[in-house]
């Protein structure tokens, strides 16, 4: 079998709209590929934030690919309304099944973020130096390892703020990353929740991946009133990585499971829509800790 391999070079503000596309039509999710700089002789390398980002779908050749591509490409032509310089053109390649089962593979690395967590690709090997916290990660073609700004953002604060025996929730898991990072510094228990089945299968192999299934809990839903209302006050650490409309939207939701003196970790936040996120959030009864940024990126760190 053959499959059709479509690339989008994108501004980094555009990736999550492009990406959002191409997944709903690509089977496999897609594959974010973001340009890199190898430094310390190619041990280590940082990414390059203000530079074009590509996002890359698989789609099966079974005689409805062409039609199939046309429609990605009339939806990236009203995406490119943004302005030229956020959407480029769409790419194609043909390529076979055993490339295309392990293609997207080659855009994941170590990452180290923070001053003891490290990212590790299930695919790639990496011996931990002195008391580092590795993370091994399989996110599939559907999630990133943790290089976006936002994810960067929140495994920081998640180092720094995560406490021995701590109760937290991740909601909007995906890979379930910051779950993993929580547990492995210390949380008692992690209970994660998103609305998509693919995050859920993700989140849990990722789990059992890192033997962590005994304190990680995976459900398919919605963090709603009735979800926050059975979970009231049971949490000393809440994370929530999506965007900022859908963080103001639950926001009472997000207070009512904090315990007392909890913390909440927000992220996902574009600086412009940062009111969308954090008015809510204080409409709720949190107090702002601490606004961390990352070029536009912001993460609120508050407590109840």
């Amino acid at each position: 079998m053959h499959w059709l391999e479509l690339t989008v070079q994108t501004h980094p503000e555009a990736v999550e709209s492009v990406s959002e596309l191409l997944s709903s039509y690509a089977p496999g999710g897609v594959a974010i590929e973001e340009p890199i700089e190898l430094i310390d002789e190619g041990q280590e390398y940082r990414v390059l934030t203000q530079q074009p980002v590509k996002v890359h779908a698989y789609l099966p050749v079974d005689g409805k690919e062409e039609e199939t591509r046309q429609r990605i490409a009339e939806g990236l032509w009203h995406l490119s309304s943004l302005g030229p310089q956020f959407v480029g053109e769409l790419t194609t390649n043909i390529v076979n099944e055993e490339d295309w089962a392990n293609a997207w593979k080659e855009y994941y690395h170590v990452s180290h973020i923070g001053k003891r967590l490290v990212i590790r690709p299930s695919w790639r090997d990496y011996t931990p130096q002195g008391d580092e916290v590795v993370l091994e990660l399989d996110p599939g073609m559907a999630f990133g390892t943790g290089l976006h700004p936002t994810t960067r953002m929140c495994l920081e604060q998640v180092e720094l703020r995560t406490r021995a025996g701590m109760r937290a929730i991740d909601v909007g898991t995906g890979s379930g990353i910051l779950a993993l990072a929580a547990a492995k510094l210390g949380a008692q228990s992690v209970y994660c929740i998103d609305n998509s089945s693919v995050a859920v299968e993700s989140a849990t192999a990722n789990a059992a991946v890192n033997h962590l299934s005994e304190r990680i809990q995976v459900a398919l839903g919605t963090l709603d009133e009735a979800e926050a209302e059975q979970r009231a006050g049971q949490y000393d650490l809440v994370l929530a990585n999506i965007i900022a409309r859908v963080i103001g939207s639950i926001a009472p939701q997000l207070a009512r499971v904090m315990a007392p003196g909890g913390l909440l970790i927000a992220s996902g936040i574009i600086e412009e829509r940062c009111h969308e996120a954090e008015q809510p959030l204080l409409d709720a009864g949190l107090r702002l800790v601490e606004r961390v940024m990352i070029d536009d990126w912001v993460t609120l760190v508050m407590t109840h």
